[in-house]
């Protein structure tokens, strides 16, 4: 037991050393406030990987005293360009940045190339999200043996009664083959992966510049609702919204323990269609891309006999 904990430990510190070696940072002006792009609604990104194009941000970035003309332009970006920025920045968001922008000269959109990259990474990650989402349904099997056992000792506090409590939900777990922290494992395996992805989007100029079935890709769509292409950020939105309630709802394993737990899902899809608003187009393609994802990895393994198996997870 003692050490698992140390490996625990040791992993944690590795994925904050990582993290904080490098990490995306907002461009703000004068007055400490973030700097944006009015046409297009978009929060622009102070360490940027290569030079942009679109002639409003270049005009924002000089006055903003940021020495665009240094970097590579975005179609000649290599995994050396720059400099050294650590080892997230080395070896997780300048090869991922490197096959966007690659993928997306080769293809002719970087939309597709986002897709496809997102894709990839959901697919590498596949076996632990996998286990993850085999532990939710496991839990969803055993949930009214686990709501019977925490009734049974709602009103109790002392020290046996929560002991009793603790054996009998272990009980629960071992008859269904239920590792309560596997979840969180294997979330920090992964998380690492998908947070430099997303680094390497914001970071990278040229996948906001273009354009896909009428989005502007830098747009946010807030300002697209005032456009004449209006209703291709309403549908975005939308799949935003359901792609996210759908994902969550078939993720969420505990929603009969706690009522409140039962409004967790729409409080939820209602945070990220906000935020959703003032992003960038891209970033929600990147965001419906994986949560569609989601919902076919779960709909696998609903069907998969591994669930209802006793071989352990």
């Amino acid at each position: 037991m003692k050490k698992t904990n140390i490996k625990k430990k040791l992993f944690l510190i590795l994925v904050l050393l990582l993290l904080t070696t490098g990490c995306t940072k907002t461009l703000t002006d004068s007055k400490n406030k973030p700097v944006k792009n009015e046409k297009t609604g978009q929060s622009l990104t102070a360490n940027i990987l290569c030079r942009p194009t679109n002639k409003s941000n270049i005009k924002l970035y000089k006055e903003n005293k940021v020495k665009i003309e240094k970097l590579p332009e975005c179609d000649k970006f290599k995994i050396t360009s720059g400099k050294y920025e650590g080892l997230w920045t080395t070896f997780f968001v300048k090869p991922l940045a490197f096959i966007l922008l690659r993928l997306g000269k080769i293809i002719g959109n970087y939309a597709v190339s986002l897709i496809i990259v997102s894709l990839i990474i959901r697919l590498i990650a596949f076996p632990f999200t996998k286990k993850t989402a085999m532990q939710s349904e496991l839990m969803k099997k055993a949930q009214p043996e686990i709501t019977k056992i925490q009734n049974k000792y709602k009103d109790k506090q002392d020290q046996e009664s929560m002991t009793k409590q603790s054996q009998e939900m272990m009980m629960v777990y071992k008859k269904y083959n239920i590792n309560p922290m596997s979840g969180c494992i294997f979330s920090m395996i992964q998380l690492p992966l998908f947070i430099a992805f997303f680094e390497a989007v914001q970071r990278t100029p040229a996948i906001f510049e273009g354009k896909f079935f009428g989005l502007q890709l830098g747009t946010t769509p807030m300002i697209g609702f005032q456009s004449s292409s209006m209703i291709i950020y309403i549908i975005l939105m939308l799949l935003i919204g359901l792609s996210t309630y759908f994902s969550f709802k078939m993720n969420s394993a505990n929603a009969s323990m706690d009522p409140n737990m039962k409004m967790m899902p729409t409080m939820m899809v209602g945070m990220i269609i906000f935020m959703a608003l003032f992003m960038p187009s891209a970033l929600g393609i990147y965001w419906i891309t994986t949560n569609l994802f989601t919902i076919f990895q779960n709909i696998l393994v609903k069907r998969s006999k591994e669930v209802y198996g006793k071989k352990n997870i």
